[in-house]
């Protein structure tokens, strides 16, 4: 387990669950060319106006990361992995390869590996964490994920700390994979993907227990809509506890939600799609 309940019985920390960095992460700095500053606009539009709510700037300040998803020129270069840091803009870690070419990259860190190890991106690469091939080379049943939705586009699919696509079959020209939200769906088998599941598994378990670590993390307080006034939202209004007052659930503009279907029906990519994920 990468995380760790904090002992402290301060009000804070006594019931928090966070991830235990010195487990995982190398206690090194971020490589500073491959840092690029952003420009502060949380949830705000050209205007600076709020287009998201309940979001806001993180409090710490971070610098982007930049990731390669690709690794496509890359091909049959092995690299050596230098260390695995934490990266502010994503839940997964992140690892630092020195290619043989003297070329150093960003890229997801799989869970599972360590300082030293060495990555390839190749036709015949060996079917271990870190390593990218085509989907047509790896057998029924390997999780994956950075999984292109055509090839050549970089990585789309199963980004996220611990998400993976499981290969579930092929036929002559499609692979057909397992999504994490249980949805089969067919890509090209000559898509690349990386072997393993993202590092950083243990996040669904970390309890912040404590609002202002939620406000470092950029997060702003939710309120609840039937709290809220019937001018403010369409749950608003009553003395006390009330129901909604509306038979289908709305948003805060008076949008039906809640199991209406938002996927455009003309997408192009609708076509490969074998299974939809189930409705909860």
């Amino acid at each position: 387990m990468a995380t760790k309940v904090v002992k402290s019985r301060g009000k804070g920390k006594r019931v928090a669950v966070l991830i235990d960095y010195k487990k995982t992460l190398t206690p090194v700095s971020a490589h500073k060319p491959l840092l690029v500053s952003l420009k502060k606009r949380t949830a705000r539009n050209s205007m600076g106006r709020i287009t998201t709510r309940s979001r806001a700037n993180p409090f710490h300040r971070r610098k982007y990361r930049l990731v390669d998803f690709s690794r496509k020129d890359k091909m049959d270069i092995s690299a050596r992995i230098e260390s695995v840091e934490y990266d502010p803009n994503r839940t997964a870690f992140i690892m630092l390869a020195l290619y043989k070419d003297g070329e150093r990259r960003y890229h997801i860190a799989p869970d599972g590996i360590k300082v030293g190890d060495t990555i390839v991106c190749s036709q015949s690469a060996l079917v271990k964490p870190g390593n990218r091939t085509f989907l047509k080379n790896l057998l029924p049943g390997t999780e994956v994920f950075e999984v292109e939705l055509t090839p050549g586009s970089g990585a789309k699919f199963a980004r996220s700390a611990g998400s993976r696509v499981i290969v579930s079959g092929f036929d002559e020209k499609y692979c057909f994979l397992k999504m994490p939200s249980k949805e089969m769906r067919k890509v090209s088998k000559e898509c690349l993907a990386t072997i393993g599941r993202p590092s950083n598994i243990d996040l669904k378990n970390v309890k912040l227990a404590k609002a202002g670590r939620a406000r470092w993390k950029g997060l702003r307080p939710k309120v609840r809509a039937s709290v809220m006034n019937p001018v403010d939202h369409p749950y608003g209004g009553g003395e006390g506890r009330t129901q909604r007052g509306t038979k289908r659930p709305k948003t805060k503009w008076g949008k039906v939600t809640g199991g209406r279907r938002t996927r455009r029906t003309k997408r192009s990519s609708s076509k490969l799609i074998v299974k939809r994920r189930s409705k909860k």
